[in-house]
This record gives structure tokens, C-alpha cells and sequence, in this order.
């Protein structure tokens, strides 16, 4: 669950990050910081998915979503922004 001390948390690490460096247990806390809140965002999404209901302006009758599972694209992007 993404809460304001798990932002406030990651937006502190962050900053000292930019600034001064993290130490390697900073570095290690940020990554799992990092997993929580995109796995947060990515139960949001699908919650959001499951919701959604399609309906045929012809006959009146609703569809629910049917939700895919796609392979996950891993991409570096750290020679992108560093």
C-alpha cells in the first residue's frame, strides 16, 4: 500500500541520492521502497482493469474485461538518464 511515509521516504532517498550518494544499505532500502510502490501502482492498474465493463450500443448487453497476462519487457534505462 502506497502511503505518505513510503513517498516521503523514497522522495528523501532520492534527494540524498542527487546530492551527497546513498550508502550501500540506503541503495538496498530505496530498491525495496521502489518494489513496494510499483507494485502498488500495478494492483491500482489492475483493480482499475477489473472494473471496466464494455457495452454494445447495438443489443445493451455488458462485457467484462478480459485481462491478458503479457510477458514483462525488461529495459535499462540508466545509460538513458545517468
Amino acid at each position: 500500500m502506497i502511503t505518505k511515509e513510503l513517498l516521503d521516504r523514497i522522495n528523501f532517498l532520492a534527494r540524498k541520492k542527487r546530492s551527497e550518494g546513498l550508502s550501500p544499505e540506503e541503495l538496498s532500502e530505496q530498491k525495496k521502497l521502489y518494489e513496494i510502490y510499483l507494485s502498488g501502482i500495478r494492483g491500482q492498474v489492475v483493480n482499475l482493469l477489473d472494473s471496466i465493463e464494455f457495452v454494445d450500443d447495438d443489443s445493451k448487453t455488458k462485457k467484462k474485461f478480459e485481462r491478458k497476462t503479457f510477458q514483462q519487457a525488461q529495459i535499462d534505462l540508466r545509460p538513458v538518464y545517468h
